[in-house]
């Protein structure tokens, strides 16, 4: 079923009112980042609890120095992140106007 002009600018306002802030998650990133907070953020809960989980772990661990390995993993990884938040957003956006379509799809075929 093919949406009218009506429905996609529907689907488009709520977009621009729902979809993740890239800045936000750059600000998230910037200061929260061993927290995870950003990947929190866009709804990747998996990857911001492991991120979460080795910066408890690095800290508690750094006593006998494995600590400081897992440290240097999570500030690895935390620095690619910094390269992979534009497309974390974009694909947030991307399942979420999927999301918006599919059910103004299903509420015109209930109608």
């Amino acid at each position: 079923m093919a949406l009218t002009t009506q429905q996609q600018m529907l689907i488009e306002q709520r977009l621009n009112n729902d979809k993740k802030s890239t800045v936000v998650a750059y600000l998230l990133w910037f200061f929260l980042a061993g927290f995870g907070a950003h990947r929190f953020y866009l709804g990747r809960t998996g990857s911001g609890i492991a991120q979460l989980l080795l910066l408890i772990a690095g800290f508690v661990l750094l006593v006998v120095y494995v600590g400081l390995f897992l440290l240097l993993i999570l500030g690895i990884w935390v620095l690619v992140d910094a390269f992979l938040i534009p497309g974390m957003v974009e694909s947030d956006t991307r399942q979420l106007r999927e999301r918006l379509t599919q059910n103004l799809i299903s509420m015109a075929g209930a109608a």
